[in-house]
């Protein structure tokens, strides 16, 4: 991830240190569940997998906002 990322994707780095797994790995969690309100989708993250509510926040928020297509 680009150094120089801004938005929700500025996060990915610490994402990655702090919780151990690829970025990517969390961005395919979310877009599993496409159904779910933004703050559904944060609140199981934050329940499920122990993430942090900011981070929890930006994974969900690139993913609906279209910034992790495919």
């Amino acid at each position: 991830m680009a150094s120089d990322a801004k938005g929700p994707a500025s996060y990915f780095p610490s994402i990655e240190r702090t919780y151990g797994k690829p970025i990517d790995v969390w961005l395919e969690l979310v877009r599993a569940r496409p159904d779910e309100k933004h703050m559904e989708t944060v609140a199981w993250l934050k329940a499920e997998h122990g993430l942090g509510h900011g981070h929890a926040n930006a994974i969900v928020a690139y993913v609906r906002g279209g910034g992790a297509s495919g």
